[in-house]
């Protein structure tokens, strides 16, 4: 769903190892840390864990065509009494909208959302034979845009998750900090405040506008007899 296959019946080992060399590389790489005391150190013991691995000594590497979020389905039928289903669509590329996005959707009612790089959506669960009213209640949280009372307490949620991670040294402050390196070549937490104070009713409108014209991603799992398929439930997003 995230992209093209990259699987392909011609490969050789030749061509794999030039792969690797022109694309394994540090440029561009961009490394988070917490905790350190000693910038000069750390930044020294990283040179010397990696002397090798600077930039690439191969023909520089093709340009990249844009990707492409391509949707799809996925459905694994087993012997559960329960049906979970998952909507997903493609994400916007600030890390600080998806997650007001992310709150915005839970703050819906009828489902629970998800963000990763790249992809949100929400997700629900039910018995078996309520599985076409949980798609029912998932697609009516996505297609309701978000009041301006809902923007507002998205927001809100959605700073104080990011700047409570600082605490914690977590994945999400790594994702935080990475995201702000590419961004801007830099990190703190004013700025990471700031880039949440920043976003307008207007910007998660035109954002979830945006993913609500990409196409849509289907997971079913469980006893998936009730699940409408893919192609009935995205006419309701066209």
């Amino acid at each position: 769903s995230l992209g093209r296959s990259y699987y392909t019946p011609g490969a050789s080992r030749a061509s794999i190892i030039s792969f690797r060399e022109r694309n394994y590389t540090l440029n561009g790489a961009v490394l988070a840390a917490t905790g350190i005391t000693d910038h000069e150190a750390f930044c020294r013991m990283v040179e010397e864990e990696f002397p090798s691995a600077g930039a690439s000594s191969g023909a520089p590497p093709a340009a990249a065509a844009k990707a492409e979020y391509l949707g799809g389905e996925a459905r694994l039928a087993t012997s559960a009494d329960y049906a979970l289903v998952a909507l997903a669509f493609e994400g916007p590329t600030s890390a600080p909208m998806m997650n007001v996005l992310k709150h915005c959707l839970n703050m819906s009612g009828g489902a629970s959302a998800f963000a990763s790089p790249g992809v949100m959506g929400v997700y629900g669960g039910g018995a078996p034979g309520s599985a076409a009213e949980t798609v029912d209640a998932l697609s009516k949280a996505v297609t309701s845009a978000p009041s301006a009372d809902v923007v507002a307490r998205a927001k809100a949620a959605a700073k104080a998750e990011a700047l409570n991670a600082l605490d914690g040294g977590s994945k999400s402050l790594a994702d935080a900090m990475t995201a702000s390196v590419l961004d801007s070549c830099g990190f703190s937490a004013k700025a990471l405040g700031e880039s949440y104070d920043a976003i307008s009713e207007a910007d998660v409108k035109k954002a979830y506008e945006g993913m609500m014209m990409s196409k849509l991603s289907l997971a079913a799992v469980g006893d998936i007899t009730s699940v409408p398929y893919h192609a009935s439930i995205a006419s309701r997003f066209a």
